[in-house]
């Protein structure tokens, strides 16, 4: 009897309807020769501490460092699991040849391969290797069986982490615990957790810790088109205030004007970094939704195998291209103008030396019903692979010099002349990015410069598609796509195991959300504060550690080593942390975003009107005059003014940068109109000057609250969580207005309560 081992009960499904083993048994399926079994993910696990000497059960530092001559591995400590292991093991005492159709990857493998040692497993064993679960990639998979051997490297680099992973983190979260640790506080510390708590303090430190400095822009409008001085900006304002005195008095001139015809090609397939990336900017999810999401959609055969860090194909999918673009019936309307021609072939896209284990994320062709979530992400992974086969766009790109008394200026533009795979994503029809009116060599005429005081900014904080990015590259901000693929060897963890690194830390509360950023807890910072051991929080030396486990892979470094140097370094941790002196101990705390407060108000500080976008011709920016703000392009296209004082009332910065941000100031006291006191809001009227909003009277609000209910003229009004409704619901009445209709008959005016009743009384 052939016997197949499956990571879940769902894959075995899959494998054993393919394989003709139709009948379900306890634990497996049987038929036509086969037996089909399966894991529920790990079955087997490392020793804990306890298994091999039990003093070491007690946390105590003298019983640090904890170093096993050999590590040895155990069933899971669960019912479920050991009945499971008890039935995959009688069925390999009666296998003739087992094959492990673990998951095609590190993980996969050393799954099984841990499953086979502890059942003292001795015969032949082959391999499954497959790329997705469709019936034609099973049976392609079974016609290759790969001997287990071609993946001892794999196996063995997937050892080594976890071995890597236990001599680290168990022994420095003791470690931490114990001499740093207050009441019931454990300090959790990973080989890959901490150096990615690190890069977020560091960065959340580096944004409190930041002094704005002010720098200057000169520009000059001609022709309604802003011209930016070609050297750059100014740190010292007399510098600049020269030129703009100078360039004043002359004409402006064109100098020179440029055309260049450029390429854009589309953007490249997804790995499952980018992918996660993707859908955290695009739609807020985050990297394990993301995962889980891609994950259903391969057990439902929707897509290939998602855990993934190349963004190539290999040559030998390119015959299979055409049949998948022509399965993806719910996107015809994109595919059709592909079939009817030969399939484009780039380097960009097929390349084998880019490609080990498994190629980029694709779809397979099969269309499913799935839900919400799920299908943004499939709909991304599909129009990202429609697109790699349409023609790259083509541009226009324009540089036009001028100059006014021999200082020179310049603008750009950009024409898109052929769209090419823009289409794809709807943004093909827009032809025109910054279109230039037409200047000739030579023309002169009056301009307005302008000499705008602006300020450095601090850097972002974190969202979860940055901080994916930076593990990619060990900490370093790289933007250019290939760079980046060079830098992956380096990167902290592995595709697969980010998202979880990132829900442990907001597991052991060390980040939290604030909307889109991730920000460290005080927990957080105490720790990374606590933590004097650089090499403990290095990225770099994390990424270093990766490279090693991929060489391990590869063949080109012994596991051994890396093991011996693990070994070396947390017993030198153990060392330098015993004799470190305790100043204070962490204990557990309310953790709200560490220094919240203080951070919002430097930041805000740091936020200033000048350099804001216009918010009635979004071209210009703000710059300040002796009674008010205006924008830069005023007297020539724009006529924006922001004034200091409205009705007699001075209005302070902070509710001008709230006006321009949320379109509303805060209910305000002091203004005087008619010689009467007035409180109220401020906000913009349609041709963008300021307006008084008096704050609405109380009784109003009051008599409003018993508006009877239109229907059945007995209950009143009351307010849901969607909808308003009749407050005899509970007698039969079955009125309800849901707040979306409201809205839209509001018809875009502000829905004020008066205007609601007024709309469901109609």
């Amino acid at each position: 009897m052939k016997v197949c081992i499956a990571e879940k009960p769902s894959v075995a499904r899959e494998i054993a309807a393919v394989l003709g083993a139709s009948t379900k048994r306890d634990g497996y399926f049987e038929g036509n020769g086969y037996a089909v079994t399966y894991t529920f993910g790990h079955l087997c696990t490392l020793k804990e501490p306890a298994d091999y000497k039990p003093y070491w059960k007690s946390w105590d530092l003298n019983n640090l460092p904890m170093l096993p001559e050999k590590f040895e591995i155990k069933v899971s400590n669960n019912d479920g699991i050991k009945k499971q292991f008890k039935i995959v093991k009688s069925l390999f005492d009666k296998a003739e040849v087992v094959i492990n159709c673990g998951d095609a990857g590190q993980e996969g493998e050393l799954i099984q391969r841990w499953v086979l040692n502890e059942a003292n497993y001795k015969g032949k064993v082959q391999r499954l290797w497959i790329s997705s679960l469709t019936t034609e990639a099973i049976k392609e998979g079974f016609q290759n069986l790969k001997p287990s051997e071609d993946y001892d490297n794999l196996y063995y680099a997937g050892f080594s982490r976890s071995i890597g992973d236990w001599l680290l983190g168990i022994n420095a979260t003791r470690l931490y615990t114990v001499k740093h640790g207050g009441y019931k506080q454990v300090l959790s510390v990973g080989r890959v957790q901490t150096p990615t708590l690190a890069m977020l303090v560091n960065r959340f430190k580096e944004i409190e810790n930041f002094k704005p400095q002010p720098y200057w822009e000169l520009q000059t409008t001609y022709r309604d088109t802003v011209f930016n001085y070609e050297e750059g900006r100014f740190l010292k304002m007399e510098d600049g205030e020269i030129l703009a005195k100078k360039v004043k008095e002359c004409e402006f001139e064109i100098v020179s004007i440029t055309k260049k015809k450029g390429t854009e090609y589309a953007p490249k397939l997804f790995d499952l970094t980018g992918l996660q990336v993707y859908c955290n900017t695009k739609f807020g999810m985050s990297a394990d939704d993301t995962l889980k999401a891609a994950q259903r959609l391969y057990e439902q055969k929707a897509i290939s195998y998602p855990r993934v860090d190349t963004t190539f194909l290999p040559d030998d999918v390119y015959p299979k291209v055409k049949s998948i673009l022509s399965k993806l019936t719910d996107y015809s309307e994109l595919t059709s103008p592909l079939l009817d021609k030969k399939i484009k072939k780039s380097a960009k896209v097929f390349n084998d030396r880019k490609v080990t284990d498994h190629h980029a994320i694709i779809p397979t062709g099969m269309q499913i019903s799935m839900q919400h979530g799920d299908q943004k992400v499939y709909n991304a992974v599909v129009k990202r692979f429609i697109s790699v086969f349409y023609d790259d766009c083509k541009v226009s790109n324009t540089v036009v010099i001028g100059k006014a008394a021999d200082v020179n200026f310049k603008t750009t533009g950009k024409e898109i002349l052929s769209p090419g795979w823009r289409v794809v994503f709807g943004s093909g029809t827009s032809k025109t990015e910054n279109l230039l009116p037409t200047f000739t060599k030579g023309e002169k005429g009056p301009h307005k410069p302008s000499f705008l005081e602006k300020q450095t900014k601090p850097p972002n904080q974190f969202t979860e598609a940055s901080l994916l990015r930076a593990m990619e590259t060990a900490g370093k901000q790289v933007d250019d796509e290939e760079l980046r693929d060079i830098m992956k060897e380096n990167g902290i963890g592995r595709p697969s195991t980010r998202a979880n690194i990132i829900e442990t830390l907001f597991r052991r509360k060390y980040i939290k959300r604030n909307k889109k950023q991730i920000l460290p807890t005080v927990t957080g910072i105490q720790l990374i504060d606590t933590i004097q051991n650089e090499l403990l929080k290095s990225a770099e030396l994390t990424g270093t550690w990766e490279k090693q486990l991929k060489d391990i892979e590869k063949g080109e470094y012994s596991a051994a080593a890396f093991i011996a140097s693990m070994k070396r370094m947390v017993d030198a941790l153990v060392y330098e942390v015993r004799t470190e002196k305790v100043t204070s101990r962490i204990s557990a705390v309310n953790n709200k975003p560490a220094g919240k407060s203080k951070t919002q108000t430097k930041l805000k500080s740091s936020k200033t009107i000048v350099g804001t976008a216009c918010p009635k011709c979004k071209n210009g920016q703000l710059v300040k005059g002796k009674s008010a703000y205006g924008c830069h392009l005023y007297g020539t296209s724009c006529d924006f003014t922001l004034p200091f004082k409205f009705e007699n009332k001075k209005i302070s910065e902070n509710q001008l940068l709230r006006l321009l941000s949320k379109g509303s100031t805060v209910n305000l006291k002091g203004f005087k109109i008619n010689k009467q006191t007035i409180e109220g809001l401020l906000r913009f009227d349609e041709n963008f000057k300021l307006k008084l909003e008096p704050k609405k009277s109380v009784m109003i609000n009051k008599t409003n609250e018993n508006n009877p209910c239109p229907k059945c003229k007995k209950g009143t009004i009351i307010k849901g969580k969607t909808a308003y409704g009749c407050s005899d619901y509970k007698l039969g009445c079955d009125f309800r207005y849901p707040f979306d209709l409201l809205f839209e008959k509001a018809k875009g005016q502000k829905l004020t309560k008066e205007l609601a009743y007024k709309i469901m009384g109609q």
